[in-house]
């Protein structure tokens, strides 16, 4: 039993909007507005219930993350019949706000119940459910389905075999999760010639999106960035800036890494990522999901 990893997101900003009604009497309906319920202004109360609901959602729901916000709003506006809450979250995090939202909703819905009870038996909560979230993943990623894609290994003992490539094969696995038809999966030594000759041998297949694993570092036979930026039309500094932020808060040595994004003559993009599995896993679940978007910029499609 566990919950999600989120640690391998970027912060970005956030927000989630839910709505939950209640249904009462009118007569109930008449004590609210009237402020003559025995416990005493039932909205203001329930605004209030709402913002605890939101600040302890984790406490309540066990696989939710303890995640600060920075802005909440309840609203509470009564109907003929009815009592409408509608609840916006909103922050910079890893994760959304969702759950935070759904449970200021229903909390304060069961204020109004609380405060009612004794008044109405026949009340209804209903139609509790989100209307919006924005921000994170499912704003800005996308698959990469039909797609072709091309995995090249740099190394000279995996190209030899004295270890088994275990990074390239990953960032594969990867890249078929987000439904990518890898065209090319080829381990290479850290010669120039032999880097080329696969690149070429990725366009020769129309790979639109290269992945390249290792040679990113200070080594004098890390070279991997220096041969695909010879090849290339211009550098996307932003991958690299984004990894190395994420990496960081590893470990400080992801700060020596040059790992970056390029693209080639074509459109074509290239992902240049560490040797390591655990950065190929980290930096493909960071940046994956824009890969669809730097390609159709590269081709001139825009924003």
């Amino acid at each position: 039993m566990r919950t999600v990893d989120v640690s391998y997101k970027l912060q970005t900003l956030r927000e989630a909007v839910a709505y939950g009604k209640i249904r009462l009497s009118k007569e109930c309906i008449k004590k609210i507005k009237d402020k003559e319920l025995p416990k005493g202004d039932c909205i203001e109360a329930s605004k209030l219930a709402g913002l605890y609901g939101a600040k302890n959602t984790p406490m309540l729901l066990p696989f939710c993350h303890p995640i600060g916000f920075d802005h909440v709003q309840i609203e509470v506006s009564i109907g003929d019949g009815f009592i409408e809450v509608t609840a916006k979250v909103r922050g910079i995090a890893r994760t959304g706000y969702e759950m935070e939202a759904l449970t200021a909703v229903s909390v304060a819905l069961l204020n109004i119940y609380d405060m009612c009870k004794g008044f109405d038996s026949n009340m209804v909560i209903e139609q509790i459910k989100l209307i919006s979230k924005k921000g994170g993943k499912s704003q800005y990623f996308e698959t990469l389905e039909g797609i072709k894609v091309a995995v090249i290994t740099v190394s000279d003992r995996a190209s030899r075999s004295i270890y088994e490539d275990k990074s390239g094969k990953l960032a594969v696995e990867k890249l078929k999760e987000l439904s990518a038809d890898v065209v090319l999966y080829k381990v290479v030594p850290d010669e120039r010639e032999e880097i080329q000759k696969a690149i070429k041998e990725a366009i020769s297949k129309n790979a639109q999106i290269i992945v390249t694993s290792g040679g990113t570092g200070l080594g004098p036979k890390d070279i991997t960035p220096e041969v695909i930026s010879e090849m290339a039309l211009k550098e996307v500094k932003g991958f690299g800036e984004a990894m190395r932020i994420l990496g960081s808060q590893y470990t400080p040595k992801a700060l020596v890494s040059r790992a970056s994004g390029y693209i080639l003559p074509g459109g074509i993009v290239v992902l240049v990522l560490p040797g390591s599995k655990g950065a190929v896993k980290d930096y493909l679940e960071l940046l994956g999901g824009l890969l669809k978007h730097a390609l159709d910029m590269a081709k001139g499609k825009g924003h």
